[in-house]
C-alpha cells in the first residue's frame, strides 16, 4: 500500500506533466522510480485475497464488512468536501460521490467489491478442473491480458474486475498446486531482486532512449512494462514478491497486523474521489510545486509515509467507533430482508 500511495504521489498531483517537460533530469528519474510500483502493488494485494480465499468461503458479514467499509468513506468524505464547499453540492453529484460502484474499469475500490462476489463461482471453477485445464486457462487468461498488454501496438481494454479473475487463477493454482521451489526463500528472493531490477532499467532506460532519438511521445511511455497490472514486468514484481514475502518466517506481530488490517482503508480514503485528489496532491501537499526544491525526495517520502499514517490512524478509529454496530445494523437488515423473500417464495 506505500508503493500505491507512492504512485498515487506522482501520477495524481500534476507530476507528470512536469516531469515529461524533462525526463531525463536526476529529479524527473527520481519521481519516475518512485512512482513506479502501484500497479505491483494492486497485484499483490489481489494475489494475496486469491491465495487465502480460494480455501475459504465468503460469508455475509464478510461482504457487508466490505461493502460498510468503502461505503463509510464514501459517504463522510463525500459529506465534508461538499459542507467545506469545495465540491458543488449537487443530488446527482452526491450520488455519484456515495455509489460504490459507479465505475467498472479502473476503480480499485468499486471493482475490488464487485470481484469479491465473483470469488465464490471462481472457486466452483478452480475446483473442479484438472490441473492440465487450470494451467491451459493461465495461459490463455496471459495471452489475453499479458501478452496484449506489454507488447507494443498491441492492447487490452483493462477492466479491474476481469483481471483480478486472472490474478485470483494466478494464486490459486499456487496455492492448489505448489511449485518446485515453492518454499525456497532465496531463490524467490533472487527472482524478485531480477524483476525489479529490470522494471527500474525500463523505467530508466525509455525516457532516456526515447528522448535521445526524438520518439518520446507521452509520459506513460516510460512506465510501458509497469504501467498497467496486466503489463508483463507489474505482474512477475507481483508474483516474485508475494512468493518471497510468503515464505518468510515472520513472528505474529501486533503492530504489523493492525496495520496491515487497515491497508485497505488507506486506498479508500487518499484515493477516494477526483476531488480528494485535487485538494490532496494539488492543493495540500503540492507536489509539482515541489519539484525543484532542494530536497524533493526527502519532501516526497516525508508526504507518503505521514500520508500513509494518518489515513491508517484514521482507519483504526473507524473500526473502533463505528465499525461493529453499522455493520451489526447492516446484517440484521439483511438477514430481515432474507427472511422476508423467502417466506414470500414458500407461498
Amino acid at each position: 500500500m506505500l508503493l500505491i500511495v507512492a504512485h498515487h504521489y506522482v501520477v495524481n498531483s500534476g507530476l507528470n506533466d512536469v516531469i515529461f517537460s524533462n525526463p531525463t533530469s536526476e529529479n524527473s528519474i527520481f519521481y519516475l522510480l518512485m512512482g513506479a510500483w502501484g500497479k505491483t502493488g494492486i497485484n499483490c494485494f489481489v494475489l494475496i485475497t486469491g491465495y487465502f480465499m480460494c480455501k475459504s468461503q465468503i460469508t455475509l458479514r464478510k461482504f457487508l464488512k466490505l461493502l460498510m467499509w468503502i461505503l463509510t468513506y464514501s459517504v463522510l468524505i463525500t459529506a465534508a468536501f461538499t459542507v467545506a464547499g469545495y465540491r458543488p453540492f449537487g443530488l446527482m453529484k452526491m450520488w455519484l460521490g456515495i455509489i460504490p460502484m459507479r465505475n467498472v474499469q479502473t476503480n480499485f475500490g468499486s471493482c475490488f467489491l464487485l470481484f469479491y462476489l465473483a470469488i465464490p463461482f471462481l472457486n466452483i471453477l478452480i475446483n473442479n478442473i484438472s490441473k492440465r485445464q487450470h494451467q491451459l486457462l493461465l495461459l490463455l487468461a496471459g495471452f489475453i491480458y499479458v501478452l496484449h498488454g506489454s507488447v507494443p501496438k498491441m492492447q487490452v481494454a483493462m477492466n479491474y474486475v476481469s483481471w483480478f479473475a486472472v490474478l485470483y487463477l494466478i494464486s490459486s493454482y499456487l496455492r492448489l498446486y505448489p511449485l518446485r521451489r515453492d518454499g525456497d526463500t532465496k531463490f524467490w528472493g533472487y527472482m524478485t531482486l531480477i524483476s525489479w531490477t529490470l522494471s527500474a532499467i525500463s523505467v530508466v532506460a525509455i525516457p532516456i532512449l526515447t528522448t535521445r532519438f526524438g520518439i518520446m511521445t507521452d509520459f506513460g511511455r516510460c512506465y510501458f512494462f509497469v504501467s498497467d497490472s496486466n503489463a508483463i514486468l507489474a505482474v512477475t514484481n507481483g508474483v516474485t514478491s508475494f512468493m518471497f514475502f510468503k515464505n518468510l518466517k515472520i513472528r505474529n506481530n501486533k503492530i504489523i497486523n493492525t496495520i496491515a488490517a487497515s491497508s485497505f482503508g488507506v486506498l479508500l480514503i487518499h484515493a477516494n474521489s477526483d476531488t480528494m485528489r485535487q485538494w490532496l496532491w494539488r492543493d495540500v501537499v503540492d507536489c509539482s510545486g515541489h519539484y525543484s526544491t532542494s530536497h524533493y525526495w526527502l519532501y516526497a517520502i516525508g508526504c507518503v509515509l505521514i500520508i500513509y499514517a494518518a489515513c491508517t490512524i484514521i482507519d483504526i478509529i473507524r473500526k473502533k467507533t463505528i465499525e461493529t454496530p453499522i455493520l451489526d445494523f447492516a446484517e440484521r437488515v439483511c438477514l430481515s430482508f432474507q427472511h422476508k423473500f423467502l417466506r414470500i417464495l414458500a407461498k
